[in-house]
């Protein structure tokens, strides 16, 4: 890419597009190119047509999709699979038709089999099944994975996909019944402080193992490889993906005292706290999920933002964007 190349961003709105619309303009990017959902309907496949007919981009991040929490997938696993599935499909193929010199088609982590061998490596993909609460996502982001490989192969192009591990980051969202783990912590630790609460209640029994990436991290290491790397350098047996993410893990309890310790740190020295209460009848999901990153370390990229670091920018970004919901 260079500056005056036009970049197209599907999804700049949410966590992981806002991240990237940011990362590229601090590089010095200068032809950005985004449509909001009421301007241009990526279910729409005539609509997504006719957008790269007329603007032509030169390189697409495609970070849009249909996304929520352990509740959200359990209870619209036909919209996940459905949405996800199309979105991808349109913007590839409407990609493939008008000449995207390269696309970054962003997936997720959770399309690794539950009972994948930790760290998890790219090539267990479909080696097992799916973590329940969240296969048909998983299926609809495989699905355009396999797509995007497939048209490598069979029309040269050079698309190229990221699994990216648990996110986190500004302009997140906060909305408890929709929400990830991460937001969702955030949110009832400060609603407890703020109304005096002496108990937080959380889902699960906190000992599922999570990997965390800041969003503007994962931002940087998506422009890094539309800007030096190419399909045939992440090509697998099982696609052309690469796994971002950082590496180290933390229990979801662990994930909890660490935002409890950063959103009572204004109160600590009065000895203001709460006490955690799991719920274990809800579910906990995969037990553990930890990205083997050797292959992106290999190819020049590494993690910056560290948990507490990461936890501390949200918050704050939490008390000071419009980000509640």
């Amino acid at each position: 890419m260079n500056y005056s190349s036009k970049i197209y961003v599907a999804g700049h709105r949410g966590l992981v597009g806002g991240a990237i619309v940011r990362c590229l303009k601090e590089k010095g990017y200068e032809n950005i190119v985004t449509r909001t959902h009421k301007e241009l309907d990526l279910l729409n496949q005539a609509a997504v047509n006719e957008f790269f007919a007329a603007e032509k981009p030169d390189y697409v991040f495609l970070a849009a999709a249909h996304v929520g929490g352990i509740g959200a997938n359990s209870t619209y696993p036909a919209d996940f699979i459905y949405q996800n599935m199309v979105i991808g499909f349109n913007v590839v193929e409407a990609a493939r038709k008008n000449g995207v010199k390269k696309l970054m088609n962003l997936g997720s982590t959770c399309i690794y089999p539950k009972m994948a061998e930790q760290p998890i490596k790219e090539e267990s993909l479909l080696t097992g099944p799916l973590e329940p609460t969240n296969d048909a996502y998983a299926l609809a982001k495989i699905s355009v994975i396999k797509l995007c490989s497939a048209y490598n192969k069979q029309f040269g192009t050079n698309f190229l996909s990221v699994m990216p591990t648990n996110l986190y980051g500004l302009g997140d969202n906060y909305e408890l019944q929709g929400s990830h783990v991460f937001p969702a912590i955030i949110r009832k630790f400060h609603e407890a402080k703020e109304s005096g609460q002496d108990v937080v209640h959380l889902w699960g029994d906190g000992s599922p193992l999570r990997e965390f990436l800041f969003a503007g991290d994962l931002a940087d290491a998506v422009v890094y490889l539309m800007e030096n790397k190419d399909a045939a350098d992440l090509h697998t047996p099982t696609g052309d993906f690469v796994n971002v993410g950082t590496g180290k893990e933390c229990t979801i309890k662990e994930l909890a005292q660490t935002v409890r310790d950063v959103v009572y740190a204004d109160v600590a020295a009065s000895g203001r706290t709460c006490k955690m209460e799991w719920d274990p009848s809800k579910p906990n999901g995969t037990p553990r999920k930890l990205c083997d990153v050797t292959r992106l370390s290999a190819l020049g990229w590494k993690s910056k933002v560290g948990l507490r670091e990461g936890v501390q920018i949200a918050y704050d970004d939490f008390l000071h964007g419009e980000v509640r919901k």
